[in-house]
């Protein structure tokens, strides 16, 4: 089995890209991904040519480097977001939404806020009363940063 792999150069850079794209599961940081990337396209560049040994490692590297330095942000951007770069999409459906104050809370004492039927530890700069209705500021993991709304 390992001679098959050994003697076909598109197979050996296969199974480095998807031990690559795994070992990416368990690391964090999201840099090995490329790396997969690279393996895979040195891969089907063997699939379809029979370049020497220092071409593939030149290839799988220039790839590589070239698909991190491109394409990271970009990725990261559409599909990962930190605490202060949310993406639009979940901003949009808690942002400047109306909720129901299920309690007394604000000033350093968190509380509960109903929002789409859910209940949600709800923060506040300002004193709220149970039973006011609130606009949504902000969200942070399972709490809704919130402040009262002007009727």
């Amino acid at each position: 089995m390992f001679e098959i792999i050994f003697n076909k150069p598109e197979l050996l850079w296969f199974f480095i890209g998807l031990g690559l794209f795994l070992l990416e599961l368990v690391i964090p940081g999201f840099f090995i991904f490329f790396f997969g990337l690279g393996a895979w396209v040195t891969a089907l560049v063997c699939l379809f040519g029979e370049p020497g040994t220092n071409l593939q490692i030149a290839i799988f590297a220039l790839t590589s480097v070239l698909s991190l330095l491109g394409l990271r942000r970009i990725i990261q951007k559409k599909f990962f977001y930190s605490k202060g770069d949310l993406s639009a999409e979940v901003e949009d459906e808690f942002t400047g939404k109306e909720a129901l104050a299920t309690s007394d809370f604000g000033l350093e004492k968190t509380g509960k806020v109903e929002f789409k039927g859910t209940t949600w530890t709800g923060e506040s700069k300002s004193l709220i009363k149970e039973g006011q209705r609130v606009i949504i500021i902000e969200k942070e993991n399972f709490k809704l940063i919130v402040e009262p709304k002007n009727n």
